[in-house]
């Protein structure tokens, strides 16, 4: 039975890389996989998936104006749809992928980000967690030893930024995985993080 899932973490929590080993697993089954992304993430080039540990695939990015359900009808049919960054999707993409699971019988595999350097959820992983058939965390820890949850933004000298635009592309450069408990308190204590 196809589902949509729903697989979450924190900044650094090898979502991505977890995201492309299973792009792997299908196809070594000889299955046909149809990896996306939204068009907002460019860090790796436009049409590239990069993990931090270093794997990467191409992808077809996906702009907020398009349809998927009707990109994917014209396409070659597919076993299962992989999407990375899915926190970037809008709330009526995320409604499409939903579809393609109901209607076309598809497994739909959405990796991404909870929430946001405010943590404020985004829209695409809001309506993952009203719509998704499963969902899971991929976990992380603080640099304290706890689970991390936070995607704490970081400014050039190594303090946390609590205003800005929700979306901010960066990596290890401008975004450190933290518990909730280090965040606030290197907020209030206006403490470096590096």
């Amino acid at each position: 039975m196809a589902k949509l899932y729903f697989k979450y973490g924190a900044m650094g929590s090898s979502k991505t890389a977890t995201a492309l080993i299973t792009k792997y697993n299908y196809e070594e089954r000889g299955m046909k996989v149809w990896l996306l992304k939204p068009f907002a993430d460019n860090r790796d080039g436009q049409y590239t998936i990069r993990s931090r540990v270093g794997l990467s695939a191409e992808a077809e990015a996906i702009s907020p104006s398009v349809n998927i359900r009707e990109l994917y009808a014209q396409r070659t049919p597919v076993d299962v749809i992989i999407a990375d960054e899915c926190q970037f999707f809008t709330e009526e993409q995320i409604d499409q992928l939903r579809e393609l699971v109901d209607r076309e019988g598809l497994p739909v595999l959405c990796f991404g980000l909870r929430t946001d350097f405010q943590t404020r959820l985004f829209p695409g992983s809001r309506r993952l967690f009203e719509t998704a058939d499963s969902i899971s965390e991929i976990k992380t820890i603080c640099s304290c030893g706890d689970k991390a949850t936070v995607n704490a933004r970081i400014d050039g000298e190594g303090y946390i930024i609590t205003e800005g635009a929700q979306v901010e592309l960066g990596g290890n450069e401008r975004y450190l995985a933290m518990c909730h408990k280090c965040w606030k308190s290197h907020i209030a204590e206006r403490r470096k993080v590096r």
